[in-house]
């Protein structure tokens, strides 16, 4: 139905919530019909769509885009949104005790152990951008709907009404027709503005993505369990409604390496020199013309937007190649890719990767927004097509999953983007391939929980030994024998004693994560083994509720005769290949073997190379060149990180031989 009065009440509500808001008095709209309160989320946006006037199908994806219909147990997204319709409150996040992300451990971001180590002194975390109307929305809906704020953040119900009040006040405000039944192409501005961008290309790759969702449809179950539909519907949206935000124009400049369909702008992080001869905050290349990229690294910031851009800009700090914005999923390009930004914590892994730093925190109570997450997989989908970067775990890879270079560093490597980053719906979205047979006789095992219902009993989210949120994870336990009682398995290099791994978040020396593959070492029951860390390790994978699905691939064993082999961090050349004039880095193993028997999954065979780097005008022997020896690595899943064993030490077999019966 249309609207066509103003209660002297709802006028004054509406007034106050705008100004709050950043806008101006709408100059008309009409009453609000009260929806009476239901448990079914479906009902729930069809009633508040009716009461304020919105076509369903745009709260609807709205709100998809926002949080996926999910509740998230009124917990805070890494901006500060709750609820399924992201009603945001930044107060929360500016009382988060995140900083810096490279501030927290002992890890050197750049990795090479050839020059002094670059470890960043803690940086004080900034209130979060883009701007406090953006980020505090759930003061004007409660201004327009009458509810409290603590029910907006927490009722699922309460909260649909609360943005559905605030698209119709976005609507009004921009005098375009408001009413159920209107046509949802005339929505694209008030859609735009609800994204919370402070420019129009982030605004419009927002409301872009809100229309796409629309024609294409969704149907999901939420994460507490409530199943909801949006019903394909072919919409042309209307954009000139966009230019009357008035928000900037962000300019592209040439060399900018982002797709056309998402917002991105160049922040660039300094390359420049401070004294006694060091520099910051990258080093130069011409990847992938020197130097073949392999690995795309997502990260998370562990601080907020402001303090994120301050920091890549600073040159005694380090680097990363973008940044991606939680509440609108908007880029910031900082390094370009043919140069090495310096945040994996190795420097392999460095010269051969590209960086992304998402905003938000790794265990803190929040979740990544589904706006970021979209944009994220459209950018590293783009980077992989164009620069033949296999789209799987072995090659997108977390920061949790670079191992340390040598067993000195391995206990000071993150562990982010930790155990709620959602793989697999981040690989659906890459639109990544998978190879999936459906017998455990192909030997390899991917790992596959339901994010929703796999909900590990953490501890540590925000206070040490406190039980986090029950909440949804990548993550699967290992145990050393097949019971629910039985300790988790060890990393010997997190805990030297033998002792088992832990339940904290930041303790993933015991867990795989969605997407990883590994040998099968055997199964019993609802069990299943795989090899990992040099041991047996076993997880729950009930035929009625799998955890995993079966695949085939290649894997890496010793050659006969061999009781063990080394295994490495990195895949460095041998002594013999390196110039006069630049020192041989030292090839050292880790603390780990593979023993005769054990079978690993294989993601690449690399040559050993070394990109070698250590001057800004490159003038010490041997710089900007990429020294290559006779050597060759296989790259393997050993645990939970990545690693490398000598092609000389082992033999590759297709992973249906010797897989156990």
């Amino acid at each position: 139905m249309h609207h066509s009065t103003l209660t002297t009440r709802s006028r004054a509500l509406l007034a106050v919530a705008v100004v709050a808001a950043g806008g101006a008095m709408p100059l008309s709209s009409g009453p609000a019909v009260a929806a009476a309160p239901t448990t079914d989320r479906q009902q729930q946006y069809a009633a508040a769509a009716t009461e304020h006037g919105v076509p369903p199908v745009v709260l609807l994806g709205v709100s998809y885009l926002e949080s996926r219909w999910n509740s998230n147990a009124g917990t805070p997204s890494t901006s500060g949104g709750y609820g399924p319709m992201h009603l945001t409150d930044a107060r929360h996040v500016a009382a988060l005790p995140g900083r810096g992300h490279h501030d927290t451990a002992a890890e050197d971001p750049r990795g090479d152990e050839s020059r002094p180590a670059r470890v960043p002194t803690p940086r004080p975390v900034e209130a979060p951008g883009p701007s406090t109307a953006a980020l505090q929305t759930v003061d004007a809906a409660a201004t327009l709907t009458g509810a409290a704020p603590d029910a907006l953040r927490t009722d699922p119900d309460v909260n649909i009404r609360g943005g559905a009040a605030l698209l119709s006040a976005y609507q009004r405000e921009l005098g375009a027709p408001v009413g159920a039944d209107t046509d949802p192409a005339a929505w694209y501005g008030a859609v735009a503005r609800y994204s919370g961008a402070d420019s129009a290309d982030a605004a419009a790759a927002f409301a872009d993505e809100v229309f796409t969702t629309i024609g294409a449809g969704e149907s999901r179950v939420t994460d507490d369990g409530q199943r909801v539909t949006l019903a394909a519907r072919a919409v042309r949206p209307d954009r000139s409604w966009l230019d009357r935000l008035g928000l900037r124009r962000l300019a592209r400049p040439d060399g900018l390496e982002c797709p056309r369909t998402i917002s991105c702008e160049w922040i660039p992080a300094p390359y420049q020199a401070f004294g006694d001869g060091d520099y910051g905050n990258h080093d130069l290349s011409d990847r992938p013309a020197r130097q073949k990229i392999e690995y795309i690294v997502i990260h998370d910031t562990e601080a907020s937007w402001a303090t994120t851009l301050k920091l890549v800009q600073d040159p005694t700090y380090v680097s990363w190649h973008y940044s991606l914005r939680s509440v609108d999923g908007h880029v910031a390009q900082h390094v370009q890719t043919k140069d090495v930004a310096w945040h994996a914590g190795n420097w392999y892994v460095n010269a051969k990767a590209i960086g992304l730093e998402h905003e938000g925190f790794a265990a803190q109570g929040t979740w990544y927004t589904e706006a970021m997450y979209r944009t994220s997989a459209k950018l590293v989908r783009h980077l992989a097509l164009r620069l033949g970067i296999p789209l799987d775990r072995q090659h997108i890879i977390g920061h949790d999953n670079v191992p340390g270079t040598v067993a000195s560093t391995v206990r000071g490597m993150h562990w982010d983007p930790g155990p709620y980053w959602d793989w697999t719906h981040y690989f659906d979205l890459l639109h990544a391939p998978r190879l999936d047979t459906g017998t455990p006789a192909t030997g390899l095992v991917r790992i596959d929980p339901d994010y929703a219902t796999n909900q590990p009993a953490f501890t540590g989210c925000v206070t040490p030994g406190v039980a986090c949120p029950a909440r949804g994870s990548s993550s699967v336990l290992l145990r050393s024998a097949p019971s629910a009682d039985a300790p988790l398995v060890n990393d010997i290099a997190l805990r030297p004693d033998g002792t088992p791994n832990t339940m904290e978040v930041s303790d993933h020396g015991a867990r795989a994560s969605a997407g990883q593959t590994y040998a099968l070492a055997g199964r019993q029951g609802d069990w299943t083994a795989i090899w990992y860390l040099g041991q047996r390790a076993w997880f729950h994978n009930p035929p009625s509720a799998p955890t995993a699905s079966w695949t085939v691939g290649v894997v890496a064993t010793p050659k006969p005769g061999r009781a063990t082999v080394p295994v490495y961090g990195r895949a460095y050349p041998e002594q013999a290949a390196y110039p006069d004039g630049v020192p041989y880095q030292t090839i050292s193993p880790l603390q780990y073997t593979l023993a005769a028997g054990q079978r690993y999954a294989v993601g690449a065979v690399l040559a050993g190379e070394y990109y070698r780097a250590s001057t800004i005008d490159g003038s010490s022997p041997g710089d900007w060149t990429v020294i290559r020896g006779k050597n060759r690595y296989a790259q393997i899943q050993f645990g939970h990180r990545i690693m490398y064993v000598d092609l000389a030490d082992v033999q590759l077999l297709p992973s249906p031989l010797g897989a156990p019966r």
